[in-house]
């Protein structure tokens, strides 16, 4: 993270630099006039040294402006945007070293061409402006970067995990005593774990858990499964045992405060899914997963069980080790959550490992291809609900091949009740481009009772004619065909 000293060089650095091109002087014209060496002028420019008083006192009679004018925060007009950025909560919460870049090689680019910036910064706030983007959106879209940058495979804390389960003899095996976390959280950490005082709380049971660290009490919603009450368990020890103090006190976190907090519930809950499913274990039942020649619902969702895992970490998990471990790195994660009596169906999480796959998220409140696995397994979960009161977990498999595109991807999903949202549902989707090597990893793909279906993105963006799932009219393909006839008719007159 950027601090405020950091911040003022970068501010003050900027400042010389546009003066000294203003007043057409070379780095060393002004380096000579203010008795500097141009090694330690280049170091100002570039935000890493801020000079004492005296030299100021120079640079200012050098470029013939006032003391005050060049130490205040505030750039010219043209460059008033990027002092905005440059002072925002986001800008000094971004990890610019997370992603090897360092403060100065940003203000070198923003001084090489300082109008260009400052008008892409004030398009890109335009578009957060009319996209209504929080600042937690960026924090989240920083995070899936961070993931993806290292295929969501993190050593350092499947070594902490490691760690700590010698630490406290905990044995690898799928099913970790559900108690022994209750007792270190107790005993090792000091908590008391109330399951009654949330779950009463109307107007907060939409929370899974609540955190109170004046007095280390941890509420838990007692209407979660059995599996989510071991997740929020696990996450906890991580966020103690990780030395995590900046982090959310609720689950789901109703805001995102900075950076390093969105980071750190990140870390815990990776930790906590990496200690509910072993590694190695986990590893060797998939190596034998992918040895059947056919693929079997029952089978999957009898090893989901047998960690007593619920679709979301179980499937996430799959992204953790699939690149690593099998090679497997062209894949998506999809989250979708659904309310009965809607046609509605919000993506409210997602990650894509080595490229942007399809399908991806889309904000323009457009209605995501009723084709995709993802959601008809919602509809299907509903459809046995009619029948029969069930909280059990459904999978589904499909090849969608993507109209119009040569991408094709095997998609599994898992939809379940959203416990403890009553008339909610969630389904959990990872998907894997399919190529030749995971022709050769997954011996189950050309099994032909995997149904293959033509999907597209959106129905406003799909020119499939007669399809029975639509739900919205192409109006994005109608406008492109309106603006095609139009062109053409142009070209037409211009001969």
């Amino acid at each position: 993270m950027i601090s405020q000293s950091q911040i003022i060089k970068l501010i003050f650095g900027l400042k010389i630099n546009q003066l000294r091109r203003k007043k057409k002087l070379t780095p060393g014209e002004l380096a000579e006039r203010c008795g500097l060496s141009n090694s330690y002028l280049n170091e100002i420019e570039k935000g890493k040294k801020y000079p004492k008083s005296d030299k100021i006192f120079s640079m200012a009679e050098a470029l013939n402006v006032k003391y005050d004018d060049l130490v205040s925060l505030k750039l010219g007009k043209q460059l008033e945007l990027i002092s905005d950025l440059l002072n925002s909560h986001v800008f000094k919460e971004f990890p610019l070293e997370m992603f090897g870049i360092e403060p100065g090689k940003l203000i070198e680019l923003i001084s090489n061409a300082p109008l260009k910036m400052n008008a892409f910064i004030s398009t890109v706030m335009e578009i957060a402006r009319n996209y209504e983007m929080k600042q937690e959106h960026f924090y989240l879209a920083t995070l899936r970067s961070y993931q993806e940058m290292h295929d969501n495979y993190f050593e350092e804390l499947e070594d902490a995990v490691d760690l700590f389960t010698v630490k406290f003899k905990i044995k690898a095996k799928a099913q970790l005593n559900r108690r022994h976390l209750y007792d270190i959280l107790e005993s090792e950490y000091g908590y008391t774990i109330d399951k009654k005082k949330l779950t009463k709380n109307k107007a907060l049971h939409h929370f899974r858990s609540v955190f109170v660290p004046a007095t280390k009490k941890l509420m838990i919603n007692d209407g979660l499964t059995e599996s989510q009450k071991a997740f929020l368990l696990a996450r906890e020890i991580a966020f103690n045992y990780l030395d995590l103090t900046e982090r959310p006190n609720t689950t789901p976190p109703y805001k995102a405060r900075s950076f390093e907090e969105v980071l750190a519930n990140f870390k815990a809950s990776y930790f906590a899914v990496a200690l509910l499913m072993n590694r190695e274990l986990v590893i060797e039942d998939l190596r034998e997963l992918f040895k059947s020649p056919n693929w079997d619902n029952k089978e999957f969702l009898s090893l989901m069980s047998r960690y007593e895992a619920s679709p979301e970490m179980f499937l996430h998990r799959l992204t953790n080790l699939l690149p690593r471990y099998f090679g497997i790195k062209n894949l998506f994660f999809l989250r979708f959550s659904h309310k009965s009596n809607t046609n509605v169906y919000h993506l409210t999480k997602e990650l894509h490992l080595s490229k942007l796959h399809n399908p991806h998220g889309n904000e323009l409140n457009e209605h995501y291809c009723r084709r995709w696995v993802s959601l008809n397994i919602i509809e299907d979960l509903k459809k046995i609900q009619k029948k029969k009161s069930m909280s059990n977990p459904i999978v589904g498999v499909q090849r969608s091949k993507y109209f119009g595109t040569e991408n094709e991807y095997l998609c599994i999903s898992v939809a379940k009740p959203n416990s403890p949202e009553p008339n909610s549902h969630i389904s959990v989707t990872v998907g894997f481009l399919i190529d030749e090597h995971l022709k050769k990893k997954l011996h189950f793909l050309d099994d032909e009772d995997i149904i293959t279906r033509v999907v597209n993105e959106t129905c406003q963006r799909c020119p499939i004619e007669d399809c029975k799932e639509r739900v919205a009219d192409p109006v994005v393909i109608e406008h492109q065909n309106r603006m095609e006839l139009l062109e053409s008719n142009l070209a037409e007159l211009s001969k």
